[in-house]
């Protein structure tokens, strides 16, 4: 059984035990959490291809002991040639391809912008240092993991049609295999690039030019004034004060304000114990309500109908708590949205914390690889409709809906808590599994992590919405969730990838740091 690691120097979380490492080294060598992380992100980029990538997206919360937190949005907005002209004669955004590739890449700016937020805490380390494991591990070759593995194999026939994508992420011509060598020489010059002449380069140099004229041959809508046009903005987050804690999350584009409702709910409605009946059904149905204003109100920040932090006063929380049935399920289905992400967590000796999250939407983005840089793109974009009109309309410069959203607690004790997961429609749940195991039932945050799952909707590619469990929750619950009128499907796995790989880190006022990863993930918690 993994327990939860302790440690008072320092601790970098993934998904990825590369990723995880990479961010530890930087800590070791006296670099800060924003620091470590900008080191883990670029290696997750690179080992982790499947789930993100240099051409996504990504968001920021960053913690400085005293200070209110600051939130990143490195959300990239539609192309400028993005409208509905450019679609015309679809009924839809295509989900895979040039067309799909319609949003500006956003992660490069927030890594920019994070690191001017940590110029404020003393000397810097390089950028050379900084993105050196990325390099390494793009040019030597990463060992494909099983989760690379099985979702080439199910998107290949598709991915395929991708410019750039069976060059980039097959092996002659073939899925790779777990534990093959997979190098990604391209990616690795843009790597050194980035290194040498600055993240900005990304948007205003070399880099940018090559990259606009890449999306432009293939069939993008994306050209050198989007990229030019770009950057990333530091933005007010959403709070929402519990009982022993205030939690902090992401405005629009993303679904932070639903994260923060789900909990904000559950505490009026907390169960006795953990992991039974009452727990998971009052997490569920704070889910439904939740997700309903959520979808009525997440948009572009400058299209959104209602103030979301007003959505999240003790008023309007209280009455949706009143409107749970303790004992039957409102009636469902919703229609959500896939995704494929990473969280990652740092904490430095400082007891300075990030909460982050990098994405490429769905399972390889667009599948376009660009021929130059090597840099996999986003379609993050397809969230959008092709009516102008619409609460989610695409429309040139517009943000698209976003499923990530890292969260971060402080404590009235002092402690501090980065915690988050991919998994699309599942990131709030299992955020809400993890803090309230956690902080409301005072579970170990290993076993808080560790313990069985459920997800409430669809995910990975599939079009059920019901509620799925993992295996190793007990007969007699499953069948008291089957009566009180869930639509139950328990899955084959003890350890299902459809619950997401989640993470946490507390920092607590004597030093100490608690750290934990996702044993459904190729991950690890690395500490100092």
């Amino acid at each position: 059984m993994l327990h939860t690691q302790r440690s008072y120097g320092g601790s970098c979380v993934a998904p990825h035990h590369l990723a995880a490492s990479a961010g530890r080294d930087v800590l070791k060598q006296g670099g800060n959490a924003v620091e470590a992380m900008v080191a883990a992100a670029a290696a997750i980029a690179v080992v982790y291809p499947h789930m993100n990538a240099l051409g996504g997206d990504g968001f920021w919360l960053i913690h400085e002991p005293g200070k209110a937190p600051i939130a990143i949005d490195a959300c990239g907005p539609a192309a400028g040639f993005a409208n509905a002209d450019f679609y015309a004669g679809e009924t839809q955004i295509p989900e895979r391809g040039p067309k799909a590739a319609l949003t500006m890449a956003g992660t490069i700016g927030g890594w920019h912008e994070a690191l001017n937020v940590a110029s404020a805490w003393g000397k810097s380390l390089p950028l050379t240092t900084l993105l050196a494991d990325a390099i390494h591990h793009a040019e030597a070759g990463i060992a494909v993991s099983q989760s690379q593995e099985a979702l080439t194999a199910k998107h290949v026939e598709r991915l395929s049609q991708s410019p750039g994508f069976s060059d980039a992420l097959l092996l002659n011509g073939q899925v790779p295999r777990e534990g093959q060598r997979l190098s990604q020489p391209r990616l690795a010059a843009t790597l050194k690039r980035l290194a040498e002449a600055g993240l900005d380069d990304f948007y205003r140099g070399e880099l940018a030019t090559s990259m606009a004229r890449d999306l432009e041959a293939v069939g993008s809508p994306l050209r050198l004034a989007d990229f030019h046009a770009y950057r990333a903005q530091r933005v007010t987050p959403l709070e929402v004060t519990l009982q022993d804690a205030t939690l902090y999350n992401l405005p629009a584009p993303t679904q932070g304000m639903a994260s923060l409702m789900i909990l904000g709910i559950y505490e009026r409605l907390k169960a006795a114990e953990p992991n039974g009946f009452d727990h998971l059904h009052g997490l569920i149905e704070a889910t439904k309500r939740a997700f309903i204003l959520r979808d009525q109100n997440v948009t572009d920040p400058d299209r959104v109908p209602t103030q979301l932090q007003n959505l999240l006063s003790e008023e309007n929380i209280s009455v949706e708590a009143a409107n749970v049935d303790p004992q039957r399920a409102l009636p469902w289905p919703h229609e959500p949205a896939p995704g494929d992400t990473i969280w990652m967590g740092t904490v430095d000796s400082e007891g300075r914390a990030v909460s982050f999250i990098q994405s490429i939407y769905w399972e390889f983005g667009s599948g376009v690889v660009l021929p130059e840089s090597g840099v996999l793109w986003q379609n993050r974009g397809i969230s959008f409709s092709l009516n102008p009109d619409d609460l989610r309309g695409l429309a040139p410069g517009r943000k698209p809906f976003h499923t990530l959203n890292p969260a971060l607690a402080k404590f009235n004790d002092g402690r501090t808590m980065v915690y988050g997961t991919m998994g699309g429609e599942g990131q709030p749940q299992t955020q809400a599994a993890v803090f309230s195991r956690y902080a409301l039932h005072g579970m170990p945050l290993q076993q808080a992590i560790t313990a069985p799952r459920w997800l409430l909707g669809r995910t990975w590619g599939e079009t059920s919405t019901n509620l799925k469990l993992e295996a190793r929750f007990d007969d007699e619950l499953v069948t008291a969730l089957a009566t009180a009128g869930h639509d139950v499907e328990v899955l084959p796995d003890a350890f299902s990838d459809t619950m997401g790989h989640a993470g946490g880190i507390v920092h607590h006022p004597d030093g100490l740091i608690e750290s934990a990863h996702d044993p459904r993930s190729n991950g690890g918690a690395a500490s100092l």
